[in-house]
Parts: C-alpha cells; sequence; structure tokens
C-alpha cells in the first residue's frame, strides 16, 4: 500500500512539474515498468560498465538501470530540473549513482569532471521535439562523441525529432514501439560503429 501511495505522489510531481516546465520534460508522468524493460533490453545496460542517463525524473528508469547493470558498474544520472535531481540524489541509495545537475549539452564535460570512461550506452527521455533544434543537435553531438565505440543510444520519445537529428550523426537505428505506456513511446536505438558524424 505504501509503495503504491509513494507511485502516485511521484506521479502527481511529475505531472506539477510538466505544467511548470512542458519543454523540459518528455511525459505527463513517469515511464511504465513496460518501457523500462524495453529500454533496458534495448541499451543491454546487464554488460555495460559506464552507462549515462539523461532526464531522470522521478528516479523509476534511473532505479531499474541500477537494478540491471553490473555491481561494479556506474551510472551517470544527468538532469536539469532542480526539484527532481533532489529527489534522485536523496531517495537513491547506490555507491554506483552518480547524480548530476546540469545539461546534457554538456555531457563529455561532465564525464571528465566524474572521471568517467566512454559510457557503453546512453539513455535519455528529455524531449528533442520541444527543445530548440540547435540545442537538439548540440546534445547529439556529444553523445556521439561521448560513447564508447559499438556503444548504443537509446531515446525513447513521444515524436520522432530525435530520429530527424540523429540519423545523420549515428547513422540507421533501430525503431520499436512501446503501447502499454502512457502515451504510447516511441523507442530508438542506435550503434556507434565507425560512422562519420556530420557535423
Amino acid at each position: 500500500m505504501l509503495k503504491r501511495q509513494q507511485t502516485n505522489k511521484e506521479k502527481i510531481l511529475f505531472f506539477k512539474q510538466f505544467l511548470r516546465h512542458p519543454l523540459q520534460i518528455g511525459s505527463i508522468i513517469p515511464s511504465s515498468q513496460y518501457l523500462e524493460r524495453r529500454i533496458l533490453d534495448m541499451a543491454e545496460v546487464e554488460s555495460c560498465k559506464t552507462v549515462v542517463e539523461l532526464g531522470s525524473g522521478t528516479g523509476g528508469t534511473t532505479k531499474a538501470i541500477l537494478s540491471a547493470m553490473p555491481k561494479d558498474a556506474r551510472l551517470l544520472s544527468i538532469e536539469i530540473n532542480p526539484r527532481f535531481h533532489r529527489i534522485v540524489k536523496r531517495r537513491i541509495n547506490d555507491k554506483r549513482l552518480i547524480a548530476h545537475l546540469g545539461s546534457a549539452a554538456e555531457l563529455s564535460a561532465i564525464l571528465n569532471e566524474h572521471g568517467l570512461s566512454q559510457p557503453e550506452a546512453v539513455i535519455s527521455g528529455i524531449p528533442f521535439s520541444t527543445m530548440p533544434e540547435e540545442l537538439g543537435r548540440q546534445i547529439i553531438l556529444e553523445i556521439a562523441k561521448s560513447l564508447s565505440h559499438g556503444g548504443k543510444f537509446v531515446a525513447y520519445q513521444f515524436s520522432s525529432k530525435v530520429y530527424q537529428l540523429c540519423t545523420p550523426v549515428l547513422g540507421p537505428c533501430k525503431r520499436t514501439m512501446e503501447i502499454l505506456n502512457l502515451p504510447p513511446m516511441k523507442v530508438y536505438r542506435w550503434e556507434k560503429n565507425g560512422f562519420k558524424p556530420k557535423t
């Protein structure tokens, strides 16, 4: 019962933050467990040493990533919303987690700041459709630069804007849809395999 009440509180908080910052948050409620499972499968986090999450929200997907990745792996979770950042930092007690308040556009600098190696997976729920196009392009270039060879970029989005921005940089992708989520989400996966970014 307590767990359900906490989940409902998180949904309400998520919705309130969406109303205050609609350009920063990609959905009105947190991701469903079905979407989380699909994201983890596509990112293959169970074999990663370093994982980056862009947009932690209230931490549901953060917890799912931590539960699936190896015991000696590190998770860098970057959140631009101070309220969400505080929630993740205070409520998730896991030594593998680095909760960072900042912008995904500074990904490579943030990785350096925390002494982290190139990630094998970057997972993003930030809304590329509502941010300025130049900012979206800058974030994609940062991801492409930061990923290890063979690393995966997984984006779960309501819109296909990320596909338009990312394909010229990382090439072809795998696409699927998770209908057991509100709203249904498109999930994209790119792999960094020698494709030369168009800058």
